[in-house]
């Protein structure tokens, strides 16, 4: 049993040699290439002979600090940079007859002091998204990701009563790009879910608010937002309406009035027509003769004169004319 715990003890640490030793060249592996190292090795030690193989030893062992490293991957570029700038003082200082012994740990403390001065990884924030902004370089495999959090995020209950407003906001914690951001909705009608079959598109809901008003039983189900940035999903919210109760007393009695207006249709019969009184009723009736009728009266009257004396005027001229 102690032979098989010692045998045991053993592979572990020969893994987690392996590991470590992976590790310490993966920033370097990334950033140079093979020929690159080989040719300062070869500058430093000669073309060919045992002394090159001590460089490359020496070469890994400088840079045993620089162990897995996560870093922004907006920093990868100046990173890259860094790199090459080391490749091109190890060049020189081979070339000035220098030694790797020395050369190797000063440049290896030069890229650590790089890294730390590079922006840091943005933390990733729970619970759901495509984030962005917390992409990072992972030089252990030279690739890139971002937080393991789902699309989807969970279903938020909003209960309101009916007749009231029910207000969404497609917001989340962590930030957004700047440009190309677009939101889409879609609704389930009566069920709390987040199966995509049940959803339905809502074409004229727009931006990340989205508001009802006043809220009817026909409105309870999920509504789900789609936040997308160059047609390309960033996260899923989901909000279950519940509603409940009787709409308010005043707004009920208001729908009904306007219902009544709606339906009321006049008709001709009951037309309002303006009131023209004529000259017996103007006579008859005393409030009638107002300021306006008692000058139409008047101008009546002396039209109704005056054509009188034009009749006698042409009557006697024709008598007159016979004799």
């Amino acid at each position: 049993m102690a032979l098989l715990a010692l045998a045991s003890t053993v592979a572990s640490g020969l893994r987690a040699l392996l590991v470590l030793r992976a590790s310490t060249w993966a920033c370097l592996l990334c950033f140079t290439t093979y020929t690159e190292r080989v040719g300062i090795c070869r500058m430093f030690a000669g073309v060919q002979g045992p002394k090159v193989d001590q460089c490359e030893e020496a070469f890994t062992a400088a840079f045993q600090g620089l162990s897995d490293m996560e870093i922004n991957y907006e920093e990868r570029s100046h990173l890259h940079d860094s790199f090459t700038q080391m490749t091109l003082s190890l060049q020189e200082e081979a070339a000035a007859r220098g030694s790797f012994e020395v050369a190797f740990p000063a440049a290896a403390e030069k890229m650590k002091s790089a890294i730390l001065q590079l922006k840091k990884v943005q933390p990733c924030i729970p619970p759901c998204g495509i984030q962005e902004v917390t992409r990072r370089f992972r030089c252990l495999g030279c690739y890139s990701t971002v937080c393991d959090l789902p699309l989807d995020c969970p279903v938020q209950d909003v209960t309101v009563s009916r007749g009231d407003q029910a207000l969404f906001s497609c917001v989340v914690g962590f930030p957004l790009p700047e440009e190309e951001i677009t939101y889409s909705w879609r609704f389930a009608g009566g069920l709390r879910t987040r199966d995509a079959s049940y959803f339905r598109d809502m074409p004229r809901a727009r931006g990340y608010l989205a508001r009802i008003r006043p809220v009817q039983p026909t409105h309870r189900g999920t509504f789900c937002c789609v936040i997308l940035h160059d047609q390309r999903p960033l996260a899923r919210l989901y909000f279950f309406l519940n509603v409940t109760g009787a709409p308010p007393r005043g707004e009920t009695e208001l729908q009904v009035a306007f219902r009544e207006v709606l339906r009321w249709a006049p008709r001709d019969a009951e037309m309002i027509e303006p009131w023209r009184p004529s000259l017996g009723e103007l006579l008859a009736r005393p409030e009638a003769l107002t300021p306006g009728n008692l000058a139409l009266l008047a101008a009546v009257v002396a039209l109704a004169s005056a054509s009188g004396t034009v009749l006698v005027w042409m009557f006697l001229r024709w008598y007159l004319s016979g004799d």
